[in-house]
């Protein structure tokens, strides 16, 4: 159980205990990790939208996904981006976080104090979601995921052309290309990038096969009018059968835990098969390694370092708790630059464990 930490009661309206990061003057919880009256949630990744309590409220473009994760008949309350709206004696809003479609920084003020969860968040363009916005604020509560200053992430249009010459490639030497990717946010911000990449490089967009475990949640994408790659969901490709091998020159996007598993027998022996990862992870070669990837592609939908450490400057916080990665590290540095800034323990994780129980089931 996560520790309790408190806030300075008297100034902000929120503090950690076993339920999430409750806010009594709202009489609600933010991304809680067990059932309550009312959860406020930040986005649709596991971690941070779990079923089981009465009522729900986040960002407006988020509910779509959210009605696919959550208990069925869910009370689900949207509410776009930007828009106060009353719990208790608080004013909550949501802003952009950029993390993935829907995604969103939570907002609170309460007695003159403002204090804002970020969740998860990235700072770097991403074609698939609304920008991170920076909120000015008193206490600020920021993920550690990749708080360490080896991860410093490449320009992302870069890695999407190294994505693509990749299945170039592999299309040439006729051989298939299978690349692993979270089935929320990651899978659908390849798709979108690949597709701006195609267009700016005057290549014809190519149809991509996707593993089941994503093809619904890229089609609630295709609902909100995202531009992305088409995609033939495997087993609906009519390649299932037939033919020796019918995936060759093909992209495949699926679920890491996919990888290695006997679903991959499907696209011939082991020679005819490129096998890649799109991670922050992938920063550290000794990673791609123990996973088993050939190809390891630096692409994160978490903020870096660099923008972890300007993110808690730019807000003007003059408390950050620093959350679900290296905490440790990051709080040091930040006290290190003047702001005071400590660990804060919570049940939040990294999206690849996250999904897992999303993506394990297996596709015929």
């Amino acid at each position: 159980m996560p520790s309790a930490i408190a806030f300075p009661v008297t100034t902000c309206p929120i503090h950690a205990d076993h339920r999430g990061i409750a806010c009594p003057a709202g009489d609600f919880w933010i991304d809680p990790w067990k059932p309550v009256d009312t959860a406020v949630v930040t986005h649709a990744h596991a971690d941070h939208a779990r079923p089981g309590s009465k009522r729900y409220f986040a960002a407006e473009p988020s509910v779509p996904i959210l009605r696919l994760r959550l208990q069925k008949g869910a009370d689900i309350t949207g509410i776009p981006y930007g828009q106060p709206f009353t719990l208790g004696d608080t004013q909550v809003s949501f802003h952009p976080a950029g993390h993935c479609f829907g995604s969103a920084q939570v907002r609170v003020e309460h007695a003159g104090h403002v204090a804002v969860a970020a969740g998860d968040y990235k700072r770097e363009r991403d074609p698939t979601c609304d920008p991170f916005e920076v909120i000015p604020c008193d206490t600020f509560i920021t993920e550690a995921t990749f708080a360490l200053p080896v991860y410093r992430w490449d320009d992302p249009a870069q890695t999407a052309d190294d994505i693509l010459d990749w299945w170039l490639d592999n299309q040439a030497r006729k051989r298939v290309s299978v690349l692993a990717c979270y089935a929320l946010g990651k899978a659908q911000r390849l798709l979108g990038m690949l597709a701006e990449r195609c267009d700016a490089r005057g290549i014809a967009r190519k149809r991509v096969f996707v593993h089941g475990a994503l093809d619904p949640l890229i089609g609630v994408y295709r609902d909100a009018g995202i531009d992305m790659l088409d995609t033939w969901k495997l087993g609906e490709s009519g390649r299932a059968k037939g033919k020796v091998n019918p995936f060759r020159g093909e992209l495949i996007l699926c679920p890491p835990s996919a990888i290695g598993s006997p679903w991959m027998k499907r696209f011939g022996k082991a020679t005819e098969v490129d096998a890649a990862m799109a991670s922050g992870w992938m920063r550290v070669r000794g990673v791609r390694r123990r996973r088993g990837y050939d190809r390891g592609f630096v692409l994160s939908d978490h903020a870096d370092w660099n923008d972890l450490v300007r993110t808690c400057q730019e807000t003007g916080a003059s408390k950050v708790y620093c959350t679900h990665g290296n905490t440790d590290v990051l709080s040091k540095h930040l006290q290190e630059l003047g702001i005071d800034a400590e660990p804060l323990e919570t049940e939040f994780g990294d999206d690849d464990i996250s999904e897992s129980s999303v993506e394990s089931g297996t596709e015929s």
